[in-house]
């Protein structure tokens, strides 16, 4: 009788290792849209800090997250037909929390390097990028080349192109990293730093809404096909091509650059 007993014990340990590898492999067979769909919302990583791409603003008296990429977003959660999820973070994050399935996509004005390729995916470019600097308004003229800024205090944002830039094409300048972008601007502006690197809609954006900034003419150079796209995760082809078909209409009927169009409005209006 003790021997059945131990029979059955086993076998109903057997059963539930089964149904449990069974419950598995199903969840890793369901693919990313599928998943998406299944939850009934897209859940999309930022870093709100960098207007004109993403950045809050007040909205029907509400503070919003909101920006060319955050309308993007919307579009593509709309073409999967769920709710979107903005989640905000720092910028040194949004990709980790895209690895750690937190999010379903990272949209924060992302370079797609050779290095961000080996560990995510990226869609089509939706942006081709061009880096400033943003430096203080009396400071212009003192800064018309590259010489003018070897040894000059640089802030970039944490994790950033532009930090990459600074430190590889400017090894000799003093370079302040920061989390985020808003701090680098305020240490501009109190004379803490000389010049802060960043994409040129945002330095444009900033200097528009201070008197006392504006976007110097020297640049760094960009290296070829590093445009901004949005990361997805390894493998996910599916939710890829969701991504790639919605960018592409947004860049061919120039949905895109209204999005643009429409989040410097809002930016002046924060002014």
């Amino acid at each position: 009788m003790k021997f059945k007993n131990w029979i059955l014990v086993v076998c109903s340990m057997l059963a539930s290792v089964v149904l449990v590898a069974c419950q598995s492999g199903t969840d890793s067979s369901q693919s990313a849209v599928d998943a998406i769909k299944q939850k009934g919302k897209l859940v999309v990583a930022t870093s709100p800090d960098y207007a004109p791409f993403e950045f809050q603003a007040l909205v029907d008296g509400k503070n919003q997250v909101v920006g060319a990429d955050i309308d993007m977003a919307q579009a593509i959660a709309d073409e999967l037909g769920v709710k979107l999820e903005i989640s905000s973070m720092s910028f040194d994050n949004v990709l980790t929390s895209l690895q750690t399935g937190k999010a379903d996509l990272a949209i924060a004005g992302i370079s797609a390097t050779d290095e961000r390729k080996e560990v995510f995916d990226f869609s089509i470019p939706y942006y081709e990028n061009k880096m400033s600097f943003l430096v203080r308004k009396a400071d212009l003229d003192k800064y018309k080349d590259l010489s003018s800024l070897a040894s000059a205090n640089i802030a970039a944002q944490k994790g950033t192109v532009p930090e990459t830039m600074v430190k590889e094409q400017l090894p000799n300048a003093q370079l302040t990293s920061l989390t985020n972008m808003g701090e680098a601007v305020n240490e501009l502006q109190a004379g803490k730093v000389d010049a802060v690197h960043m994409d040129e809609p945002v330095a444009l954006s900033y200097a528009g809404k201070n008197s006392d900034l504006v976007v110097a003419s020297v640049n760094l150079t960009m290296k070829d096909g590093e445009a901004n796209a949005v990361a997805i995760k390894k493998n996910q082809s599916d939710l890829k091509a969701v991504v790639d078909k919605v960018i592409q209409k947004l860049k061919d009927d120039g949905t895109y650059q209204t999005y643009l169009e429409k989040a410097a409005k809002l930016t002046e209006v924060e002014q």
